[in-house]
C-alpha cells in the first residue's frame, strides 16, 4: 500500500471529530481439476478503500475504486455529508464512542514470502488427486481444487492511528460422487464449506492431508452406496470436528453477534433466542463448555492483530464452564449495549461497513480421548462433516445432516450409516454435552463463506473444535 495514499488522506481529511480511511487489496487465484480436465484457471485482483466519518453524532461511510485525489475527496464528501444527514437522527451517538488510534503492522503465516509452487505444480497435484478418485465406474463426478488469496490492508484515522495487515489464505478442496441405481452419495474433504482453510501456504494441504486424499475420499462415496440408513430415536451423538464447525458456527457463533442481539439483522439473517440480560449467568452449555474467541491464533482462518475499527484483538472467553460471559460485538455495538465484547467488527471488503461478525470462535479442548468417548456409549452415532443445515431465525431450532455416520453400540465402533441427521434446541443441545476431546482429537476448521447483513457480506470465519459427545440427541436416518 503506497505512502502516497497516507499522506494524500491526512491532506483530504475534514475538520470533524473523526475520520479514517481503510485501504483494502486482495489477489486471488482459483484452480480447479473436474473428472481430470482442468477447469480455466481464474484470477482476480479487487481493490479500494472505505472511508468513514463520525462528527456531532451522526456517522456517514463511503466507498471508492478510484484512489486517485479526486476519487478520494469525492468519497469524503459523501462520507461526511451523511454524518451530517445522521446526526441527531440515529438510534446511537456517536459522539459517545472513542474508536482507538493504533499503530504497527502485522503478518500473517507466509504473508510475505513468495509462492511455495509454482501454477504448473499446482495443478499437476489437483490433476494427480482428481485421477485418484477414478476408482470404479460408480464414481459418477469429482473434482479437485485449490483457492488462494493474499490480502493487504492500511488503516488510516485523520489523527494518527496507521496499521498494516497482510494475510494469505488457502483453501483446498476435494469431492467425490458415486452412484448407483437410485442411490447417489458424496464424500469430500472439509465438506462444501471447504472447512480444511487456514491461513498460511502449502502447509495448508498438509494440514488437510490432501495429498492421498481423492482416493480416500472416492472409497468412502463408494461405501456409502451399500450401507443401511441411519437408526431413529433418541441417543448418544459423537460429532466429529469438521461438523463440530457448523455445529458451533449456528447456534453458538450467529446466536451471540451482538448486532443481531440489539435487532439490527431482523430484517435478513433473523435475530438471536440470546438476550442482553443473559451475559454473566446464563447456562449456556453442561460445565464442559468452553468457548473462545480467538483472533490470535496465527494459523486460523480469521487470524488479525486489529480488526477493521482498529480494536486489538486478543483471545477472550465467550463461554466459561457453560456460562455465556460475552457477545462476539465490537467497539460501536459494545457501547449501544452497554456490554464487553470483542475486537470482531469486520468488513468483508473495501466496499463494506465493518460489522459484527465471528472471526475464529473455538471450542477448547478437555480431557477426553476419542476411544475414551465411543467406550462410554452404550447407543449412538458418530457423525462427520456437514451437507445439510436448517436453523430457525432466532438460531435457536435447527436441523443438520452429516455425510457419513458410524453406529455405536455397547462401547464399540461399528458398521457405517448413511443420510445420518440429528435435530435439536440450541438453548438446551450444549447443556447435553457429555465429553470434550483432548488435544489429539483436535482439528483447525474454517470457512470462507459466512453470509450476513445488509448489503450482504460473505466473510471468512475460522473453527477450532474437539470431537465432543451430546447426550440423548434425536437422531434420524433418510428413509
Amino acid at each position: 500500500m503506497p505512502d502516497s495514499i497516507r499522506h494524500l488522506f491526512h491532506r483530504l481529511a475534514p475538520a470533524v471529530d473523526f475520520c479514517s480511511l481503510r485501504l483494502v487489496e486482495e489477489r486471488s487465484e482459483h484452480l480447479t481439476v473436474r473428472q481430470d480436465v482442468l477447469q480455466p484457471p481464474t484470477t482476480g485482483v479487487d481493490s479500494g478503500a472505505m472511508i468513514t466519518v463520525m462528527h456531532r453524532g451522526g456517522y456517514g461511510y463511503a466507498a471508492t475504486c478510484d484512489l486517485s485525489e479526486a476519487g478520494l475527496k469525492e468519497a469524503i464528501r459523501r462520507a461526511r455529508h451523511w454524518a451530517q444527514v445522521s446526526a441527531g437522527r440515529s438510534v446511537v451517538d456517536y459522539a459517545a464512542i472513542a474508536l482507538p488510534r493504533p499503530a504497527g503492522s502485522y503478518a500473517g503465516p507466509a504473508a510475505c514470502e513468495p509462492a511455495a509452487a509454482s501454477r504448473k505444480d499446482l495443478i499437476a497435484l489437483l490433476m494427480r488427486e482428481s485421477r485418484a478418485c477414478r476408482i470404479d465406474a460408480r464414481i459418477v463426478d469429482w473434482q479437485a481444487s485449490l483457492w488462494t488469496v493474499d490480502a493487504s490492508q492500511r488503516y488510516l484515522t485523520a489523527d494518527g492511528a496507521d496499521i498494516f495487515q497482510q494475510f494469505r489464505y488457502a483453501i483446498p478442496s476435494l469431492v467425490a460422487t458415486a452412484s448407483e441405481g437410485a442411490e447417489t452419495q458424496t464424500r469430500s474433504l472439509g465438506g462444501q464449506y471447504n472447512g480444511y482453510c487456514r491461513q498460511g501456504g502449502l502447509d495448508v494441504l498438509e494440514h488437510a492431508a490432501f495429498d492421498g486424499a481423492g482416493r480416500r475420499v472416492a472409497r468412502e462415496a463408494l461405501a456409502l452406496l451399500a450401507a443401511p440408513n441411519c437408526p431413529s430415536g433418541r441417543m448418544d451423538l459423537l460429532l466429529m470436528p469438521e461438523q463440530m464447525m457448523l455445529q458451533i458456527h449456528e447456534s453458538i457463533g450467529h446466536p451471540l453477534e451482538l448486532d443481531r442481539i440489539l435487532g439490527d439483522e431482523r430484517n435478513f439473517a433473523g435475530t438471536s433466542f440470546v438476550t442482553l440480560d443473559m451475559f454473566g449467568h446464563y447456562r449456556y452449555g453442561s460445565g464442559l463448555l468452553n468457548v473462545t474467541c480467538d483472533p490470535t491464533r496465527p494459523e486460523q482462518f480469521a487470524s488479525y492483530r486489529w480488526d477493521d475499527d482498529g480494536c486489538a484483538a486478543e483471545r477472550t472467553y465467550l463461554i466459561r464452564d457453560g456460562v455465556l460471559e460475552r457477545p462476539l460485538g465490537g467497539a460501536v455495538s459494545q457501547a449501544r449495549a452497554g456490554l464487553a465484547g470483542v475486537a470482531t467488527a469486520r468488513a468483508c471488503g473495501w466496499n463494506r461497513a465493518p460489522i459484527d461478525r465471528m472471526a475464529n470462535l473455538n471450542i477448547e479442548p478437555g480431557g477426553s480421548s476419542l476411544d475414551d468417548m465411543i467406550r462410554s456409549v452404550e447407543r449412538g452415532v458418530l457423525m462427520d462433516t456437514n451437507v445439510s443445515w436448517s436453523i430457525d431465525d432466532s438460531r435457536n431450532k435447527f436441523q443438520f445432516g452429516c455425510e457419513v455416520g458410524r453406529v455405536i453400540e455397547d462401547g464399540e465402533l461399528k458398521g457405517l450409516v448413511k443420510n445420518p441427521n440429528y435435530r435439536g434446541i440450541s438453548a438446551t443441545f450444549w447443556r447435553s454435552l457429555k465429553a470434550v476431546g483432548d488435544e489429539s482429537t483436535h482439528s483447525v476448521m474454517g470457512t470462507p463463506f459466512c453470509g450476513k447483513g445488509e448489503p450482504s457480506q460473505v466473510i471468512r470465519v475460522g473453527h477450532a473444535s474437539p470431537a465432543c459427545l451430546f447426550g440423548d440427541v434425536d437422531v434420524f436416518g433418510g428413509e
